[in-house]
């Protein structure tokens, strides 16, 4: 039986590399070049398009857990994001362009993949195993096809941070750490009090740019732009994206009253993500309010940061907890269509999805992650648990089966074992 892959995002790839190393024969559908969108640079598969970050791979952390799922269910694109790893303290973060570069030469490369660069409007439900992973860019013509299918589709507002010239750093206003660390890997620029309240004031009345159909009600909470943040209160960004705890400046010998956080982009560093800013400000207003923080007085901006619709089902009445539609057998999705929120769960629900499509093409029994798992709370929480309309989710404790324990980070480390248990026994089953 045939199987598409529609859409070569982080998901998709993740889905036709796994497949295609299962020995199926798989055929990927990627509308770039042909047709590009708002913030993609490239035609690579699995560009990165906000952050170059992972996030943590701390056990602590539930994006941690989900990372360590992920590698002991085999994931293709986990392994590469691990070769091209670049220091950023406790996260996995990655060289964009080299990730994108590995991850395209293997699918192209690939014997068993063909690709296919075009736009998809329709699929053909009744002749083949059809996985949608377009992610939050979804083409307009697709979603409409969606929308016909099931119903009115869901989307909300997405935003992408700069990306800055470390030569063009004022290093002698800056300095290198981690939170609760005399050195690291994060560019700190701190603010004093006057300077955090010029930035401040700047920033609530700089101009956005116009995005069609925007509204806040539609801003996903983890991506708001850092001036919908300020917006808030004084004091909304300094317990953000600007919080100071934990780094101490060495000229003071204090923590800052705020400060900005840069992250390297790429090995050399020569390249710096600045954390936590994703914005709609209008390009010369971006260059202008970065330009008040004292480290980065003669910032150059190599990549503005721009704000884009992301698409994404109603899954919790849409689809089963194998990611299949409830109405159509052999139709997939994985990724943040299907309301998956971030990179790794993106990966990782692909990985999901293409070892269920191939039991469903040997005519096998799809399967479905536990529960206590992170990958298998993410997945029972956007198609069981979570209500209707869904909102975006991403990785955290909380979708996990609660434990009686008060202290919070002793619950989360039970968690995490019972956690690591349950997918051992997973893994396991599907071996057998």
């Amino acid at each position: 039986m045939r199987i598409n892959v529609i859409g070569g995002g982080l998901a998709g790839s993740e889905a036709a590399l796994s497949l295609a190393d299962f020995g199926n024969k798989v055929v990927l559908y990627e509308m770039r070049p042909t047709k590009s969108t708002e913030v993609h640079h490239t035609d690579n598969f699995a560009e990165l398009v906000c952050s170059n970050s992972f996030k943590s791979e701390s056990l602590e952390n539930a994006s941690g857990l989900l990372k360590e799922e992920g590698c002991k269910l085999g994931s293709r694109l986990l392994q590469i994001a691990h070769h091209h790893r670049v220091p950023a303290g406790k996260a996995l973060a990655v060289n964009r362009e080299t990730f994108a570069e590995e991850v395209s030469s293997r699918i192209e490369n690939h014997p068993l993949i063909e690709i296919k660069r075009q736009e998809i409007c329709s699929l053909c439900l009744d002749e083949s195993v059809n996985i949608v992973c377009t992610g939050p860019l979804t083409s307009g013509c697709l979603e409409d096809f969606l929308a016909e299918l099931f119903g009115e589709s869901l989307f909300f507002f997405d935003a992408v941070a700069p990306i800055v010239a470390a030569d063009s750093v004022d290093f002698s206003r800056a300095f290198v750490a981690d939170r609760y660390a005399l050195d690291g890997d994060y560019v700190n620029c701190p603010l004093s009090r006057e300077d955090y309240e010029v930035f401040w004031k700047e920033l609530v009345m700089a101009e956005v740019a116009e995005v069609e159909n925007f509204t806040d009600r539609f801003l996903f909470e983890r991506c708001q732009p850092f001036e919908e943040i300020a917006r808030s209160g004084i004091d909304a960004l300094r317990y953000g994206p600007m919080k100071p705890v934990g780094l101490i400046d060495p000229v003071t010998g204090k923590e800052p009253y705020a400060v900005v956080q840069l992250r390297k982009e790429n090995i050399s560093g020569s390249l710096l993500g600045i954390v936590g800013f994703q914005t709609r400000l209008k390009w010369n207003e971006q260059k202008r309010i970065l330009s008040l923080i004292p480290a980065l007085r003669a910032v150059d901006i190599v990549r503005y940061g721009v704000m884009h619709r992301n698409t994404f089902l109603d899954s919790p009445r849409l689809l089963n907890p194998d990611l299949q539609s409830k109405i159509k057998r052999g139709l997939f999705f994985a990724g943040q269509i299907s309301g998956l929120e971030g990179y790794v769960e993106a990966i990782v629900s692909g990985r999901i999805v293409a070892m269920n499509v191939n039991r469903f093409v040997h005519g096998c029994q799809t399967f479905i992650p536990p529960s206590e798992t992170m990958i298998g709370g993410l997945i029972h929480h956007v198609t069981v648990s979570g209500r209707s309309p869904l909102k975006p989710v991403y990785a955290n404790f909380g979708l996990l089966p609660e434990i009686k324990i008060r202290n919070r980070r002793e619950k989360n480390r039970v968690k995490v074992i019972r956690a690591q248990e349950e997918m051992q026994r997973f893994l396991e089953g599907v071996e057998r």
